[in-house]
């Protein structure tokens, strides 16, 4: 939940008045008194009067009650710009593209995006030089209309809404891509719809279902930004979201990937994903869109199931008897060592702020402070452990199969079908960005193997005497 002065450690309650022009007028906020008929004050600024139960509604917490609008907003806007600004998730010179679904977090993440770029803006037109640019903005909606072919028409009417959202957010100009999910395969939808259904249905567990519509996702949300020119991919993965993960993950067996997916930067990827909302909770974003007045949608889909439900029941569970679970949750996770590919790489344009490139060496991981992968999991990019690799390298008879040993040991278990007939259909199934990793893969294990047992190979001049 949103912390208060004396325990905040993130520094969010510093330059306050930067944030104070933006925030829209107090005096049309319901103002809450105590019993006695005593007005209560904000515990931060001790001027205003805190937000009202009334107005924050069912979403809101015990520490949230104690703020007034301004500084509720000032302190959940100081934690994604801290994120921002410390792990250089946005430079003056990039263009980011933000994945849009309408719900709370990434509403959120979008506003405050285009918060940030309007106050670059303003800062790019009053200077003399012009010498900082002012870094873009895209958005980035993925449709699955094929997955949930009835829904269709709910789907249209949300895609008009999303329009209308991001045309008022100017200036500058966001253009919104719209990327239906089975273009992932080809442009041929008709084809693409085929392929994508053949491939979910051969899948009979829900988890792994579920977990599979979320590594195309991922797919389908890289392919738009490598294909119009962006290179930071926005999440709008919050705290809640997080906490929920990390006890799947542990449950599905992914222990030795977690540290990598729970960061604030993931740079696996071809295009880097950030998480600037991960400090910020699920009932802080729906908060602030409420009494902010954010247009939130919602998309038909079919509610979490399997371990995904049951893990995401038992932490609401868990947040109603403790608001601060999930903040634990996430803390402790964060305790695991992460990768070497879960900071952003090292900026030598000398168009970025030295400021920026003096913060950027101060967060970036050492490489004794992380761990190194080179093999990945084709489906879901997981790095793979010791006993993943073994696996990997056992001489398989056919593609389908040299495709399943590769693949991590959870998704073996979650998604893979377990008979041949199956697993071929299920392989051919598969996008090509996902086959190709099995090849790219076997190239890095050949590499790995062939350094470990480089003192025991013959050199061409001594093979030739």
């Amino acid at each position: 939940m949103a912390c208060n002065s004396s325990s905040c450690q993130s520094n969010c309650y510093k330059n306050d008045e930067e944030y104070a022009e933006d925030s829209p007028s107090l005096t049309d906020r319901k103002l809450s008194t105590s019993t006695n008929g005593q007005q209560n004050l904000c515990v931060k600024c001790k001027a205003n009067q805190p937000i009202s139960s009334a107005s924050a509604g069912a979403g809101a917490g015990a520490d949230d009650a104690h703020f007034c609008y301004g500084c509720f907003r000032r302190n959940l806007y100081g934690k994604f710009r801290l994120s921002v600004t410390s792990y250089s998730m946005i430079t003056p010179s990039d263009n980011v593209l933000v994945a849009f679904s309408g719900g709370p977090a990434s509403s959120v993440a979008l506003q405050f995006v285009h918060e940030m770029q309007h106050r670059a803006q303003k800062n790019f037109d009053a200077s003399k030089d012009r010498s900082l640019p002012v870094f873009g903005v895209g958005v980035a909606f993925i449709d699955e209309s094929a997955v949930y072919p009835d829904a269709s028409e709910k789907v249209d009417d949300a895609i008009r809404e999303m329009k209308l959202v991001v045309s008022k957010l100017t200036p500058p100009m966001k253009q919104l891509h719209v990327f239906p999910i089975e273009n992932i395969y080809t442009s041929d939808s008709i084809e693409g719809k085929d392929r994508l259904t053949k491939l979910l249905d051969a899948v009979n567990d829900a988890t792994g279902k579920e977990d599979l519509l979320l590594h195309l996702r991922m797919l389908a949300l890289q392919k738009v930004a490598s294909e119009n020119g962006y290179n930071r991919l926005i999440l709008g993965s919050c705290t809640s979201r997080i906490a929920c993960h990390v006890l799947a993950a542990t449950v599905k067996g992914q222990g030795y990937s977690l540290s990598a997916d729970i960061q604030y930067v993931d740079a696996r990827w071809d295009i880097p994903v950030v998480l600037p909302l991960r400090d910020c909770t699920a009932q802080e974003l729906n908060l602030l869109c409420r009494i902010d007045g954010l247009k939130t949608l919602q998309l038909p889909n079919s509610p979490p199931a399997g371990i995904n439900g049951l893990v995401s029941s038992f932490v609401t569970l868990l947040q109603e008897e403790n608001p601060s679970r999930e903040c634990t949750i996430v803390r402790t996770a964060g305790k695991l060592t992460p990768f070497h590919f879960n900071r952003i790489p090292e900026i030598s344009d000398c168009t970025v702020p030295l400021a920026t490139r003096r913060r950027q060496k101060r967060y970036n991981l050492k490489p004794m402070e992380s761990m190194s992968s080179e093999s990945f999991c084709p489906l879901c990019n997981s790095p793979l452990s010791n006993s993943d690799l073994s696996s990997s390298n056992k001489p398989e008879s056919c593609q389908s199969s040299r495709f399943g040993g590769a693949c991590c040991s959870s998704c073996r278990f979650q998604i893979l079908p377990k008979d041949s007939s199956s697993m071929e259909h299920f392989y051919l199934s598969l996008p090509q960005q996902m086959v190709a990793r099995v090849k790219h893969g076997s190239c890095d294990n050949s590499s790995m193997l062939r350094q470990q047992i480089q003192d025991c190979l013959l050199s061409d001049s001594e093979d030739e005497t």
